[in-house]
This record gives structure tokens, sequence and C-alpha cells, in this order.
């Protein structure tokens, strides 16, 4: 699994005296601005060191380290951390309390912050929604950097998409070990999502569960999406008898943390443009485990 706490840097050595920025637009692929955006991103490193200087002066024999993610030390976002990023995607977590993008009047939302984040950086794109968290769930979500990727995305998403997994905190004390729940959702007019075992025309959807830890009151719960429904993990949970703590819509007014007890842990994919395999993790909130352990 990718650390988000590492960067991974391409290593190249210097065989001749000029500039730094010079050298980086002779040596490596890309357009001018994004090898500017990586160099003020703090993305270059001169002999271990990073660098941000673009007239530094390079000498035979240094060696020079380019993030491979791009990813700018200096972001700072009270609800955003940049896990990985590259000139097509970026993988985010989201902090629970944000919407994923903008809805009616709200301007706090997560596009909105990676598009700040893209002008700040010289970076000629916007952040194009590929999938949505809900605004109280914190986790795992990739953005698509031009339209090309998002519409790649989009229509190949169960193709690209080969684990995507949740862990949530919830009410009462599951027994049983593993297990899978199966049923169609349909929302009502007032946009409550219904579960039914029989087909009510809604959507078919698989949810499967390993409880990870478990107490007298609670149980801390991976699931694994089979298919990807709206408010899915939070239905089936419900249907369970075991809702996710802190849900206001479909939970049983236990709420140990003040928040809903669910985070995207575990997304991953094939890169839509490479096609390599991209593998992300999160740690599991401390705040969960806490209310497991107290007992």
């Amino acid at each position: 699994m990718y650390n988000p706490r590492l960067r991974e840097y391409k290593q190249y050595n210097v065989d001749r005296e000029m500039p730094l920025l010079e050298y980086l637009l002779a040596t490596l692929p890309g357009s001018k601005s994004k090898i500017k955006a990586t160099l003020q991103g703090r993305g270059i490193k001169v002999n271990g060191k990073t660098v941000t200087q673009f007239d530094y002066p390079l000498t035979p024999g240094m060696r020079i380290g380019v993030s491979q993610s791009k990813k700018n030390d200096t972001f700072k976002s009270r609800y955003v951390n940049i896990v990985y990023e590259d000139q097509y995607l970026i993988v985010i977590e989201k902090k629970p309390g944000i919407l994923s993008m903008a809805a009616g009047h709200s301007t706090l939302n997560v596009k909105t912050v990676l598009d700040d984040y893209f002008q700040k950086t010289r970076q000629k794109c916007r952040a194009h929604v590929v999938h949505r968290l809900d605004r109280d769930t914190s986790g795992l979500m990739i953005y698509a950097k031009d339209m090309e990727t998002e519409q790649i995305l989009e229509h190949e998403w169960h193709n690209i998409v080969f684990d995507r997994r949740y862990v949530a905190l919830c009410s009462g004390e599951i027994m049983e070990d593993t297990g899978t729940i199966e049923s169609w959702l349909k929302d009502n007019k007032a946009y409550i999502t219904y579960s039914s075992p029989v087909d009510n025309g809604g959507k078919y959807a698989v949810t499967h569960f390993c409880v990870l830890g478990r107490s007298v009151n609670h149980s801390l719960v991976e699931f694994k999406l089979e298919t990807g429904r709206k408010n899915q993990i939070r239905v089936h949970s419900a249907d369970m008898g075991y809702p996710v703590c802190g849900d206001v819509k479909y939970g049983n007014g236990d709420s140990p943390l003040h928040r809903l007890c669910l985070h995207a842990y575990v997304l991953c994919f094939y890169h839509p443009v490479t096609r390599r395999p991209m593998e992300f993790s999160t740690p599991i909130p401390p705040q969960f485990k806490e209310i497991i352990n107290k007992g």
C-alpha cells in the first residue's frame, strides 16, 4: 500500500554546468508549466536537499531527485490531505464535514480547495469529480485533472477500481465475524434510501463485511463494496440491526464521537492512463479503536 507520508523520487545525474530550471526543462518530459509547478511545489531535490530556486547553479556530479507525485509540502488545508498527485489525477484524504463538490449555497467543498491549490501552484487544470463521499464520511477520493481522464474513470469505474474498503464504528455487538448483505436500494421522494430483499425497482446492492473488533456496545467493521450505490454501507449496516454510529439518517441515536463514524480507508485502482496498479490506504481513525478498547 502507498504510504502518503513518503514521496517517490526519480534520480538524475548532472553532467554539465547550468541553472536548475534550464536543466529540468532540457531533461524532464512534460510541459514547462508542469515542470515549474513541480519546482515551486518543493518536488525537486539537489543532492538530497529540497530546492525551489529557478537559477540554482548545478555542477557535474550533482544528483537531482524529481518527485513522482508532485505533492506540495506547503499545501495546508484543515479538511483535505493530498496523498498522491500526477499530471492526470490527484488522490486526497477528505476529513469529515466537507462536501465532495459544491451544492446549493455551500462554498466549503473539496473541489474548490483543489482548484485553489492548482491555481496557486500554476497548474493549468481543474478538479473533476469522479465519485463522492457524503459530507460527514472521511477518507480517500480520486479527482481527475482533465476531462479525458474524468471520462475514462467515470465510464470504466467498475473495471478500474479493484478494491474499495471502508471502516465503520457500528452500534451494538455483531457476533458474526464475516458476512454479505444483498438488497435492492431505492430512494423515496424525500431522498431517503429504502432497502428491499426483493426487487423494488431500485438498484441491486452487495456489501461484504468483516468484524475487526468488538465490545459489548460497539463493533469495528470493515465493509467491502461489490457495488457502489448511494448510502449503500449506511443502509446495509442499518439492515443488519447495527447502524453506523452518528448516522442521523439511518442510525439509532448512538453517537459516541459526535460524527458519522464511516471512513474510506482503502482505494485501489488501475491508473486510467498508464494502467499501472495504484494502491492507497490510510490508518483506521484512532478514535474508532478507542471506543472499542473502552469496552
